[in-house]
């Protein structure tokens, strides 16, 4: 059978990257770690130390997540050769649409983890806090910045993550002037990190009783929460801290005590905000956190003219700054201007389907090393 033979070039197209990907993970390595590892659980008192034995586990199965995946992969390599050996044996011509299946499955999850193989970044693996603002365009603006907070949440569901919203500021009218979240999950800020930058939407406006095409913007700015110690010293006299009462859904006390936060860090300028907890004292120390990543980020790149790389370029929100851009008219189009990633079909990617945009980047910063 002719297909059949177009089944073997494409699996054998994959034989080499296999090995590649298994190389490049160093997965022996991998595997004698992980039995060491299992000899320190079973140790007496392992369980006495809290932290440590919490960071033991958690690189434990890490590392067993990732052996698994290949070794799941190679099976199904081998098994999909099984299956087409069988099929030319037997000539069954039925079994033809489930090798399809099995093949486009297959590739599939060997793009999912050669790209998440790219995630090796410093911060990559840690969690991410996003913030989107609301810019030039008004009301739509403020409705464009909470389309962008369903899309990340979709997102972010599609990848198994967990959201919490940090802080938020409602639109005058409607959608949101400005929102932080915490994107909790693996390589989340590997993720994440891509879509740093000032997105554009371009629709007939729903707020313009003349129906008027409408531009608006919206920025986003990522960075990874970096949950170990920082070492940044900060100057009581470089703070201002002020306590404001929680805008948010949380019952009545979260809304009449001054429980949340906002911190200034006077010599940068650098704001950071937190309200999702009741506890002003909570609040006070995710912002911290919060202000110690930024200004640890900062230093990182003080020799530079431009803050770069980690936080990306710091841009204005409006015309000739944006990364991306969403038109609903007079077409539709979805257009990443770094990678040249592009889609018709919007309302996917509104809905969370940005991982052929998210992919694009990655690959892209990989290539450039």
């Amino acid at each position: 059978m002719v297909e059949l033979d177009g089944f073997k070039q494409t699996l054998n197209a994959y034989e080499e990257p296999l090995k590649e990907m298994r190389d490049s993970l160093d997965l022996a390595g991998k595997e004698k770690r992980i039995e060491e590892l299992e000899r320190k659980i079973e140790e007496p008192g392992f369980w006495d130390k809290t932290e440590l034995s919490q960071r033991i586990m958690k690189e434990l199965r890490k590392m067993q997540d990732c052996v698994k995946e290949v070794r799941d992969l190679e099976s199904s390599y081998e098994d999909i050769n099984a299956l087409i050996e069988l099929t030319e044996e037997e000539e069954d011509r039925e079994m033809i649409k489930e090798i399809q299946r099995e093949i486009a499955k297959f590739e599939k999850e060997f793009e999912d983890l050669r790209i998440r193989t790219l995630l090796s970044g410093e911060y990559d693996s840690c969690n991410a806090i996003v913030t989107l603002h609301a810019g030039a365009g008004g009301t739509d603006s403020c409705d464009w910045a909470n389309m962008l907070y369903r899309m990340y949440t979709r997102y972010a569901q599609s990848k198994g993550f967990q959201i919490t919203v940090l802080d938020y500021q409602d639109g005058d009218i409607t959608g949101l002037k400005g929102i932080t979240f915490e994107v909790t999950g693996d390589n989340a800020y590997g993720y994440f990190q891509s879509e740093k930058g000032v997105h554009r939407l371009v629709r007939i406006s729903p707020f313009n009783s003349a129906g008027k095409r409408q531009t608006s913007f919206a920025s986003c700015d990522v960075i990874p929460d970096i949950e170990d110690d920082i070492d940044i010293e900060l100057n009581d006299d470089d703070l201002r801290i002020d306590t404001y009462r929680s805008s948010g859904a949380g019952g009545q006390h979260i809304n009449k005590t001054s429980s949340a936060v906002r911190i200034t860090h006077l010599p940068t300028g650098i704001v950071v905000q937190c309200q999702n907890e009741r506890s002003q004292l909570f609040n006070k120390d995710k912002a911290m956190q919060m202000l110690k990543a930024k200004l640890y980020l900062l230093k990182k790149q003080e020799q530079e003219e431009k803050v770069s790389g980690i936080r990306g370029e710091v841009q204005d929100i409006n015309f000739g700054s944006q990364i991306r851009s969403y038109i609903l008219h007079p077409y539709n189009l979805v257009k990443d201007h770094r990678t040249g990633e592009e889609t018709g079909n919007v309302s996917a990617v509104l809905d969370g389907e940005l991982d052929p945009f998210i992919n694009a980047y990655l690959k892209q910063r990989s290539n450039n090393g």
